[in-house]
């Protein structure tokens, strides 16, 4: 019982933790929030199938009793799948901040740049 729930915690925070990241407005971070919930999926999926000890993954002729590997190949296609779309995330973000000279997924930078420098000036030209 204590297995189950220390897992499932875990799974927790790294949904949570996951969906902070993703929700935030910089490249790197969104990508690490992605990362954190893939995890928190592979670890879904190891525990869909029975948390159990000392129990061979693989069945032979002499062994009585044994775990379900279906869920392990999926983790194992899972890691490698996510993998390669945080390969290409990162790819992708980097581009997107060379061309743009920002790393903000939420709006165009620019735009930005010249709301604040117009605040800027505004209370500048104010006598103080």
């Amino acid at each position: 019982m204590t297995l189950e729930f220390l897992v499932a915690s875990a799974i927790g925070v790294l949904v949570a933790g996951g969906i902070y990241l993703a929700l935030r407005a910089r490249t790197f971070q969104v990508v690490l929030g992605l990362t954190l919930f893939s995890y928190a999926v592979n670890l879904f999926l190891f525990a869909s199938g029975r948390l159990v000890v000392d129990r061979a993954p693989i069945w032979s002729k002499d062994v009585a009793e044994y775990t379900d590997p279906l869920p392990q190949a999926l983790v194992l296609t899972a890691i490698v799948i996510t993998f390669g779309m945080t390969a290409f995330a990162v790819i992708l973000s980097l581009r997107s901040f060379l061309e743009s000279g920002s790393d903000q997924v939420d709006g165009d930078p620019c735009e930005n740049a010249v709301r604040n420098a117009d605040v800027e000036t505004s209370d500048a030209d104010e006598p103080r």
